[in-house]
């Protein structure tokens, strides 16, 4: 798969903006401190797009869930091209993407845990946002992931 790090840069990015506006309300919603939800989200924005960046490039290196066909023309006859990689379209299985999302969630859960313990010294709410998050990331993640296959689709 020849995904460029330009691509998994930005794709880093645009999750980060979904998933801390999710962060930031499920924050507010257990501490009632919109201060707090601030800060916790902002935290988040610099640590989690580095661990997402490299999250990204391990997975881009795993082929399992991957199927690679040949690029057909409008006749749906194969295109003939003088580079290979170009004759070739990586594809990503649904489960791939599931369980892709949840490696992910591991390690986005435990940073929230322990961002949010350090902004409110209060473990327990720091584990109900986390505990949240395991839910509501997923699903987020998994959407996001198909939606940026269309956009990364040769």
């Amino acid at each position: 798969m020849n995904i460029k790090h330009h691509i998994s840069f930005l794709k880093g990015v645009s999750w980060r903006v979904v998933a801390t506006l999710d962060t930031i309300l499920l924050s507010f919603i257990y501490t009632g401190s919109i201060g707090d939800a601030l800060r916790i989200g902002f935290i988040e924005v610099f640590t989690k797009i580095f661990l997402f960046y490299l999250h990204e490039r391990v997975w881009i290196r795993v082929k399992w869930g991957t199927k690679i066909s040949q690029l057909v023309n409008e006749e749906n006859r194969p295109c003939l091209d003088t580079d290979t990689r170009n004759q070739l379209k990586v594809q990503e299985e649904h489960y791939r993407s599931l369980i892709k999302g949840i490696s992910w969630r591991f390690f986005g859960t435990m940073d929230t845990i322990i961002i949010a313990t350090f902004i409110t010294g209060d473990y327990s709410q720091a584990l109900k946002i986390g505990a949240t998050e395991l839910i509501t990331k997923i699903i987020l993640y998994y959407f996001h992931e198909r939606l940026w296959m269309r956009f990364t689709k040769k």
